[in-house]
């Protein structure tokens, strides 16, 4: 294993407490259009890109839009929630600054870009991150690796010199795939299976006992 010189941040579910705003939204848009939501959507499009969960919420979820314009609602809705509150991990932007310390720091998240920035923005963070990555710029979201190489490319490091903070199952198969080191901080509303967790380094119950020696494997 490479010494790490980067620390790549999932957001949703490890930054901001966000996945159940996605749904409540979501859900709110398919039952105002008319479509059939069922159970396992959620847990379907978590980790896929704003292009893949716009398609299925047209496909299988049955609304009659097409998907830009069920994507576009969804992150109106999605701005003005954040706007209004900001549904901040506790003790995620006080981690984020201990890690900006000791190591580079890149985001790749499943957000759509203005997402992304806004939440950056309305947190204080945004200058301690180089690089942000959103899947809708790259070729496939989570579980596919494709986020977490481009945020490494930007960066310019190694992905094997990367470690990756993920919460969700998807996330961890996505930077595992990729050849980071995987911290998983499971997320407690929608737990990774135990077959993702296992792929992970480190495990930990919480953010706030994210540290630099957490993301640094330990010397043979």
């Amino acid at each position: 294993m490479s010494n790490i010189e980067a620390v790549v941040f999932d957001l949703d579910g490890v930054l901001v407490d966000s996945e159940h705003v996605w749904d409540e939204v979501r859900e709110t848009l398919a039952r105002e259009r008319g479509g059939r939501w069922h159970e396992r959507a959620q847990a379907d499009m978590m980790g896929m890109s704003s292009t893949e969960w716009s398609r299925y919420m047209h496909d299988v979820i049955g609304l009659a839009e097409p998907p830009e314009a069920i994507d576009a609602e969804v992150v109106r809705r999605m701005e003005m929630r954040y706007a209004e509150s900001l549904p901040l991990v506790e003790g995620a932007v006080e981690a984020v600054r201990r890690i900006a310390g000791s190591f580079r720091l890149a985001l790749a998240s499943s957000s759509n870009r203005p997402l992304i920035d806004l939440v950056l923005e309305l947190s204080g963070l945004a200058q301690l991150f180089e690089a942000t990555v959103s899947s809708e710029e790259v070729a496939h979201g989570k579980p596919a690796p494709d986020v977490f190489l481009e945020a490494a490319r930007r960066l310019g490091v190694e992905p094997a010199a990367s470690a990756a903070v993920e919460d969700s199952g998807n996330g961890i198969r996505s930077a595992h795939a990729a050849g980071m080191r995987v911290v998983a901080i499971p997320n407690r509303r929608y737990p990774p299976t135990p077959d993702a967790l296992a792929l992970a380094d480190v495990v930990l119950a919480s953010i706030v006992l994210l540290t630099p020696a957490a993301v640094t494997p330990p010397h043979e």
